[in-house]
């Protein structure tokens, strides 16, 4: 049968390739055979060219050249004889698994991201960022897209992971996630969105920038295609996929699969049988003569023959559970078989006998019945019908039908035992009589059927029933039997034997299976169920026979021969000898295949000799696999090659093939490879260890070559082979292989050395080999894999220390390269943004590299150029970036690798302090460039620090401490010079103060108040984390800024009270902006002394206090001085109304002077320009100390003052003039200032407990009296008067 795959289109290519064969060339003057050239050998055929004598200038050398032309094309074919060969052994596998299945528990692998698809995911996010795409997002999505483009898409580990092979689409999109927990975390809350859903979101944008334009739905079919193929495989999907594997043509598959019958589950079975049995005379040999491979001791190897009969038996179990019928139920109970006699146990061989219950058969026989023809007697209308029955069973009838047309088309399905049933059909016509009891028999035809009889219809001859006058009855009928599993070939064959089948005579024979190693050759007569007789097949070998004399019958021969028995067999034609000796032939499991006459001749019945081919289809298909060289490859004996040799040949190609298919196995093999791996291992007697060596082997080469191989893979292997060489002599190892080989010992220490170096490598270079953590857990395993390693047992358990030591040397490495690669790196990028920034190199990138190139050459060979050209600016700006390179490396190192290093976290603090060593390094000699007093270098100290003394483990570290003792004189120097600044400008800024004001106070106030303020935020903000030195300079800064503030206050109590000498002192007098400002001050100086001198401690806060008591009492003198000097200008306007005192001569005559002019004239009333001047200059004054003092309380204060002071003063001056009468012009002035006074204050507030004092009261009664009687004496005070008026001005 043809290959499932194959077409008709691939038969003529089958055929063109044979025309292609027959007319290969000549190679090296010699023609090809045939029967060693196939479509793989073309690539050994000679160009057209070869024929041309090549120019060469000596023969010699043509010569040479010709000879290893010729050496290369006979490698490449052993090469491709090998492949072809395995290939044969790898179908076999998949045609017929009897120990593997494919495993369905094994992780679904990603697909991985090739360098294009990695080139596109940059562009597609390159796109987002530049706003090309219609993706809606907030800022803070942007944020973090961009961080991860930046950080993770752009990096060069990233890319090196990429061409590893080791890097998904799962794996970016974890990282992604990762990146922004931490920033949706750290998001504030809002109300009615929770953080999941940002996260859900931010997700679901990122998957839609990562997928681009592509149609999610065919992105969902293609990963569901994918999954199923990585999952389960089809036997052709295997075939196919071993193909490319081992690089096999279709041609050549097809050739192999037809004549290897890998369709045929008979022929692959009896393989199987033959093998195995191959491997137990192997077995036998190797005990014998003694070649046994070299064991660690000598007493394995009696245990080796053991084992290898033992895995042997194994199998036998495993193909005897295979199902093969639903038959006979026979199983052997002993599964040792074979030829010698050593592996069988004589004394129950009786008990493996069959019975002829054994091999009892069933059968199902379909008897459709389709027409009569020849039926004339009958009237048309008559009713015929026909019955069909097997004997032994039930009857059935067909419908009824006219004899015009008697056709059917029934079927009757019947279940027989008899291998030689008789079928008996009946033709009956309905009775007409009125007395007939019985319908009338027409005709009858009795077959009798085999398994091996045409299925399709065909007429038969009647029997006519006596009284029927059509004597020329035919009936169409199909009878078909069909073939049970267990019975594999029938057919009439003559006979002898020594114990059955005494007589030459023809029988009719069934091969039947009882279990997948017991057959049987059984004859049967017709209708019985059990055979005559039997023969078992057991250690039988058939084979062809020349025609035997004396024996008339069948005219090809065969026979059956086992130690005192033969049993000749001859079939009448050629084709049914090759299928019986075939069918034997995989039944007996014998080694020696029968060959057949290459060339058959059937004699025709008149006995000419017309040649034809007469053979079966196996035979046509193994004919032509021999044309074309490939009969060696499948008759080849497997218990003859070194299958160890040929698995790993085929192990490293199949592991080849999956490194570069499209998913991210890491090494892991796919379910199908594992299968046939696994089954190949099994059936050809592969140790487990050798298995697992060659696999470390082949994936300790790929690691070394930057593939990314699952360090729990190497793991698994390495556990193997570890319990292998190790295991408990009286324990079990993982195979249940207690041998061990010196090989395999020598092999694995020499894999066991080269693994650790790997392994201390890789955790030397983790950022680079496990770049942001991927693949998930690969870092841990490592470690884990390490341990394991360094194991000297599988049992004794390795010191703590000498893992701990092993990892702190290659985490000190790791320090070291990460900074060499880091450093590299800051230099190359601070490069290319001078070049970019420089306009000449804006347009010129390919000259820019070529720039950096050349200068990073340069600066090796001159590295004293490079300290002139570079300035400590320069320089410094340097150190800062490669500062904030070496934070988000150890940001990073934390972030993605310190949960695998949690067992030595220890260690990762002291690879932290190292890797910190190294910037210390470049960073102090930075810092002495730096010329003196320059406070540039502090960003620096605050970005180490800021990040230093949140870190748990690397605060007041060995670098910390470093870069504290590095700054610590800095900041006192810097804190020295500010306070002899500040000191200065406090003195020259007063020297020079006009008090406007600025802000809160004056410009000297407001620069220094700023300057003690940012100087405490800078030196606050440096957080230094030594806690007592912290402490003092926050206590000095506290201190100085205290001496400041007073010495600030004092200066202005002096210009205060100098401002307010130097003013008028009449009701002329304004208070200027300055006296106001001077207050503000005040106010300023108590806010800021709040904040620039408190501290927690007692002492501290005391002298906090005496600041704020210096600033209260000074206040309180400014307040009292300032209402002096109000009081001042009242006396004065008191004094101008002493002139009109009762009894002086300037009242008298200012009084008649008045009256006299105000006869002529309209003379102003006298004394009110002084009122009206007064009361201006306080209402003046308050809108002016309320509109820009900038404390209410102050001016509360002040107002409450100035009252009391004013209205003692006008009740002090009334008192002296207690015994005297007020002039009314006297009258007349106080009453305007002492109501307008009181107004004005009660207006500005002035409480009523203050306004309605005491003094307040005497004034007002002594007024109102003054009043009453100036009324009667003067005649009116011409409306002015003490009482209450709306109308008043």
């Amino acid at each position: 049968m043809l290959d499932p795959s194959s077409s008709e289109e691939e038969t003529d290519e089958i055929l063109e390739e044979e025309r292609k064969v027959v007319a290969a060339p000549k190679v090296g003057g010699a023609r090809v055979s045939p029967s060693r050239t196939s479509e793989s050998s073309v690539g050994l055929q000679p160009s057209r060219s070869s024929n041309v004598r090549p120019s060469s200038p000596s023969p010699s050398v043509a010569s040479e050249k010709e000879k290893e032309d010729l050496e290369k094309m006979q490698r490449e074919e052993e090469e491709r004889k090998k492949r072809l060969q395995l290939y044969v052994f790898v179908m076999r596998c998949i045609a017929y698994p009897f120990n593997a299945k494919q495993p369905t528990d094994m992780a679904r692998r990603q697909q991985k991201i090739s360098k294009q698809q990695l080139q596109t995911v940059k562009e597609r996010f390159q796109s987002f960022l530049n706003g090309d795409t219609q993706i809606v997002a907030d800022e803070a999505f942007i944020n973090a897209v961009q961080s991860y483009y930046e950080v993770f898409l752009k990096s060069d580990r990233v890319s090196r992971m990429v061409q590893s092979g080791g890097c998904s689409a799962a794996d970016s999109r974890e990282v992604f996630k990762k990146h922004i927990e931490k920033r949706v975390r750290s998001l504030p809350e809002i109300d009615g969105l929770s953080k999941e859903t940002v996260l859900s979101s931010w997700i679901a944008k990122f998957d839609t920038i990562y997928r681009g334009e592509e149609d999610p739905r065919k992105h969902q079919q293609r990963m569901t295609a994918s999954a199923a193929s990585e999952l389960i495989l089809s036997k052709d999907q295997l075939y196919e996929m071993f193909q490319g594997i081992l690089g096999i043509k279709k041609f050549e598959h097809q050739l192999l699969y037809n004549a290897c019958q890998l369709d045929n589950p008979d022929e692959q079975a009896a393989q199987i049988r033959r093998e195995l049995d191959g491997r137990l005379q192997m077995a036998d040999q190797i005990a014998r003569g003694g070649k046994f491979p070299r064991f660690v001791s000598r007493e394995m190897e009696a245990m080796y023959i053991e084992e290898l009969k033992s895995s042997v038996n194994l199998l036998m179990a495993n193909l005897e559970s295979m199902p093969v019928s639903k038959g006979g139920e026979f199983k052997l109970q002993k599964l040792k078989r074979g030829h010698n006699t050593s592996i069988i146990d004589m004394g129950q061989e009786d008990e493996n006998q069959l019975s002829k219950s054994d091999v009892v058969l069933s059968f199902t026989l379909e008897v459709v019945i389709m027409e009569v023809q020849g039926l004339k007697s009958l009237a048309p209308n008559r009713i015929v019908y026909c019955t069909m029955e097997v004997e032994g069973g039930q009857k059935l009838q067909t419908d009824q039908a006219e004899a015009s047309k008697p056709t059917w088309g029934t079927q009757g399905d019947f279940t027989t035992t008899h291998p030689l049933p008789a079928v008996k059909v009946k033709l009956f016509t309905e009775s007409t009589g009125v007395l007939a009891l019985e319908d009338k028999e027409l005709g009858r035809v009795v077959l009798h059927p085999t398994p091996n009889s045409p299925k399709q219809a065909e007429l038969h001859k009647m029997t006519v029933s006596k009284g029927c006058p059509d004597s020329d009855l035919k009936i169409k009928l199909a009878v078909r039997m069909d073939k049970p599993q267990n019975m594999k070939h029938c057919g009439y064959l003559w006979a002898i034997g020594k114990n059955v089948w005494k007589r030459w005579k023809k029988r009719f024979f069934v091969l039947v299976q009882v279990s997948q190693y017991t057959f049987a050759m059984c004859s049967y007569r017709e209708k019985k169920a059990e055979p005559v007789e039997l023969l078992q097949l057991d250690g039988y070998t058939v084979d062809y026979t020349d025609p035997q004399p004396g024996l008339d019958g069948g005219r090809t021969f065969f026979n059956a021969v086992k130690e005192g028995d033969t049993v000749i067999f001859a079939s009448d034609d050629e084709q049914d000898r090759i299928l019986w000796v075939q069918a034997m032939y995989r039944a007996t499991g014998q080694s020696h295949k029968p060959v057949p006459p290459t060339q058959v001749q059937k004699l025709n019945a008149k006995g000419g000799t017309a040649p034809q081919l007469d053979a079966p289809i196996s035979q046509f298909y193994a004919d032509r696999a021999q044309k074309h060289g490939m009969d060696e490859f499948i008759s080849a004996n497997p218990c003859s090659f070194d299958h160890a040799s040929l698995f790993e040949m085929l192990q490293r190609l199949t592991l080849d093939h999956r490194l570069n298919d499209s998913y991210s196995c890491l090494g892991w093999f796919s379910p199908g490879q594992v299968f046939v791996l696994d089954e190949y291992c099994a059936r050809n007697g592969v140790r487990g260890c050798h298995r697992h060596l060659c696999y470390l082997r082949d994936l300790l080469e790929r690691a070394e070559n930057g593939a990314m191989i699952d360090p729990t893979l190497l793991h698994y292997s390495f556990a193997f082979c570890a319990s292998h060489v190790h295991g408990n002599r009286y324990g079990t190892r993982p195979d249940g292989i207690g041998t061990v080989s010196v090989d395999e010992k020598e092999r694995f220490e020499g894999i066991k050395d080269r693994l650790r170096v790997l392994l201390e490598n890789q955790i030397t270079h983790f950022r680079y080999c496990f770049p942001f953590g991927r693949p998930e857990g690969a870092l841990k395993a490592t470690l884990s894999l390490l341990e394991r390693v360094l194991m000297k047992d599988i049992v004794t358990p390795v010191p703590q220390e000498e893992v701990k030591n092993v990892i702190r040397k290659c985490l000190e490495q790791a320090a070291l390269v990460n900074y060499q690669r880091l450093s590299e790196y800051a230099k190359v990028e601070g490069k290319k943004r001078e070049m970019y920034e420089h306009p000449v190199f804006c347009l010129a990138s390919q000259v820019m590299d070529l720039t950096i190139l050349e200068k990073n050459q340069k600066d090796h060979r001159d590295p004293e150029n490079v300290g002139r050209l570079v300035t400590p600016a320069k320089k410094l700006e340097d150190t800062i970036r490669l500062a904030e390179l070496v934070i988000e490396v150890l940001q990073q190192n934390e972030e993605h690798h310190a949960e695998a290093f949690a067992w030595w976290s220890d260690l990762m603090v002291e690879h932290a302090e190292t890797f910190l060593s190294l910037y210390a390094v470049d960073m102090d000699a930075a810092l002495e460039v730096q010329p003196p007093d320059s406070w540039d270098s502090f960003p620096l100290f605050q970005l180490l620090n800021d990040f230093l003394r949140v870190d748990y483990n690397l605060c007041n570290g060995k670098f910390h401490k470093h870069l504290q003792d590095l700054y610590a004189p800095l900041v006192v120097r810097y804190v020295d010079l500010m306070e002899s600044s500040i000191a200065q400008s406090i003195h020259r800024g007063f020297e020079r103060e006009t008090w406007e004001p600025v802000n809160n106070g004056s410009g000297t106030s407001e620069d220094l108040f700023w300057k003690l303020d940012a100087l405490q935020t800078f030196i606050r903000d440096l957080h230094w984390p030594e806690e007592e030195f912290g402490k003092h300079l926050e206590t000095r800064l506290k201190l100085m800024s205290s001496d400041m503030i007073e010495s600030c206050v004092k200066r202005t109590r002096a210009a205060f009270e100098a401002k307010l000498q130097r003013s008028s002192r009449t009701a002329d007098f304004r208070v200027p902006q300055s006296i106001c400002t001077m207050f503000n001050v005040m106010v300023d100086a108590r806010a800021q002394s709040a904040k620039l001198c408190a501290m927690e401690l007692g002492q501290e806060r005391q002298y906090h206090s005496q600041i704020d008591n210096l600033i209260e009492e000074t206040v309180k003198e400014m307040i009292t001085l300032l209402v002096a000097k109000f009081v001042v200008i009242l006396e004065s306007v008191l004094a101008k109304l002493s002139r009109y005192d009762e009894g002086t001569l300037f009242s008298s005559f200012l009084s008649f002077t008045v009256k006299a002019a105000s006869k002529y004239v309209d003379v102003p009333k006298p004394g009110m320009d002084v009122a009206d001047s007064y009361v201006t200059f306080v209402r003046h004054s308050q809108d002016m100390l309320r509109d820009k003092v900038n404390e209410e309380m102050y001016i509360e204060r002040l107002f409450d003052q100035w009252y009391t002071s004013t209205m003692n003063l006008l009740g002090t001056w009334l008192t002296d003039r207690m015994d005297l009468q007020l002039h009314v012009y006297q009258l007349k002035i106080l009453i305007r200032i002492v109501k307008k006074k009181y107004r004005d204050f009660r207006l500005q507030g002035v409480l009523d407990s203050t306004l309605n004092s005491k003094m307040y009261d005497t004034v007002r009664n002594r007024l109102m009296l003054e009043e009453a009687t100036a009324s009667v004496r003067e005649g009116g005070m011409q409306g002015i008067s003490m009482k209450d008026s709306d109308t008043e001005d």
